[in-house]
């Protein structure tokens, strides 16, 4: 199977604290979403990276864990997943994201809390954004509703 590419873009315009900037993907979905120094890093309103990666993190992690519990014969009936990206304060070097936590839960059927977690684990270790963000600790909770 050949390799997928996918694109997202963004620019900038002004200073970095006054100035401000837009994102979208290649797709289209995503398109002309601003984004600014206050909604990063102070609590104006609006979306930032580490909040994106939070998204692409939490979606990957769980398509690859509904694939994963396939893969053992079980199929989840629901699984929500948030990822918590944590981004440092200042610092000489520059800010750096210090964790993300997974936290999932999932309603599956015919499955105890043990080999749920064993999968669970297996599909962190097999997410391909998970694998992309090796860097940064990552931190899975897991369990059964």
């Amino acid at each position: 199977m050949a390799d997928i590419v996918r694109g997202a873009s963004a620019q900038w315009n002004g200073t970095i604290k006054e100035g401000s900037g837009t994102f979208g993907v290649d797709s289209g979905v995503i398109k002309d979403v601003p984004y600014t120094f206050a909604a990063r890093f102070e609590t104006a309103p609006g979306t930032n990276p580490e909040e994106l990666i939070g998204a692409a993190h939490a979606a990957c992690f769980t398509m690859n864990l509904t694939g994963t519990l396939g893969k053992y014969g079980f199929t989840a009936k629901t699984i929500n997943t948030t990822a918590s990206v944590t981004l440092s304060g200042p610092q000489p070097g520059g800010r750096k994201v210090l964790k993300i936590v997974l936290t999932t839960r999932a309603s599956v059927d015919g499955i105890d809390a043990a080999k749920f977690q064993e999968i669970a684990t297996e599909a962190e270790q097999t997410c391909p954004i998970s694998n992309a963000l090796r860097a940064v600790p990552i931190e899975l909770d897991a369990a059964l509703v």
